[in-house]
């Protein structure tokens, strides 16, 4: 059997990238793109969080988020901290403008997740997630 799993994630994960900005447009949103979104999402959960743990979160590589937070730095969404004990550890934090943006995220994920699991039952739906979960575990125990 051929199995397509990996197939089809690459595939959501690049079509819904797509809507998503799509969304973004037609709200009006243009302060940050879907994955600087990821970045936000994760600091509007825990603000103050070291770059290597937010490469983790987000799943993106250190050398991308790096040249990212760049952008965001210049947008005024986030700000680095090196903190006065161990100045090596930069932490990020979002700016006031970031945290006035979340409503607005959250209603575009709203909006995906709709799109998502369209024709869905609660059930399917958890169901899937935690299949997922599954897989991404794996693939993360394979690093």
């Amino acid at each position: 059997m051929n199995s397509q799993g990996g197939f089809l994630i690459t595939r959501i994960k690049q079509v819904g990238g797509r809507v998503f900005e799509r969304i973004l447009a037609e709200k009006g949103i243009d302060a940050f793109n879907g994955a600087q979104g990821r970045i936000l999402y994760v600091l509007w959960q825990t603000d103050g969080v070291p770059i290597s743990e937010l490469s983790r979160q987000t799943g993106l590589a250190m050398t991308t988020l790096t040249s990212m937070l760049d952008r965001m730095e210049g947008s005024g969404l986030i700000y680095r901290d090196r903190g006065d004990k161990d100045r090596r550890k930069i932490r990020i934090y979002l700016t006031s403008q970031a945290r006035e943006l979340e409503t607005a995220y959250n209603d575009v994920t709203r909006e995906i997740s709709d799109i998502y699991y369209k024709g869905l039952s609660q059930d399917e739906i958890e169901q899937l997630e935690e299949l997922l979960r599954r897989v991404l575990a794996n693939v993360e125990e394979a690093l």
